[in-house]
């Protein structure tokens, strides 16, 4: 991935295996297309398949996110723990990864039920119950499913400061 420079090296987070654990423990994505000079941002659940470095989301299966993946697959994407505001610091406590990748509309049906596997273990309470109702009855051939191949990785994070003793 690109490097630019980190003003608060302090903040960065290096390690790509606690990166990688970040994006597996997180339920939102938000992901940046651009087509013809034209930005284009959302948001959605999504699933990650580790071994691949791939994420995974569902969308209709016309519409903006799909005109401007065909237009331009390169997307640049975040995932976001948001720790809350530091009252009295002026401060915001969060961990970001971001990513840069290479969006692609799923078309194979086996790949699709192996996204939405992925995605149904992560974020349904009874997974089980969730795929018989959702891929089963469904129909894979209505879904479509982005993957997108996370080619570089960056990950930030400000934390509380330890509460210091009183002098």
């Amino acid at each position: 991935m690109e490097e630019y420079h980190l003003r608060r090296k302090d903040k960065a987070i290096v390690d790509r295996k606690r990166m990688l654990d970040f994006l597996e423990g997180q339920k939102l994505v938000t992901v940046a297309l651009s087509k013809d000079g034209k930005p284009y941002l959302f948001t959605a659940d999504y699933g990650f398949d580790r071994k691949s470095k791939s994420i995974f989301v569902h969308c209709a299966k016309k519409g903006k996110k799909v005109d401007y993946i065909e237009s331009n697959p390169v997307v640049w994407g975040q995932v976001m723990e948001d720790l809350g505001y530091v009252q009295g610091e002026c401060d915001h406590k969060y961990r970001t990864v971001q990513f840069k990748g290479k969006a692609e509309l799923v078309t194979d049906l086996e790949e699709k039920r192996k996204a939405l596997n992925i995605m149904i273990d992560r974020l349904e309470d009874e997974p089980e119950k969730g795929k018989r109702e959702l891929i089963d009855k469904s129909g894979l051939k209505n879904v479509l499913i982005i993957r997108i191949k996370i080619v570089g990785l960056s990950g930030k994070e400000s934390l509380p400061k330890k509460k210091r003793p009183s002098p």
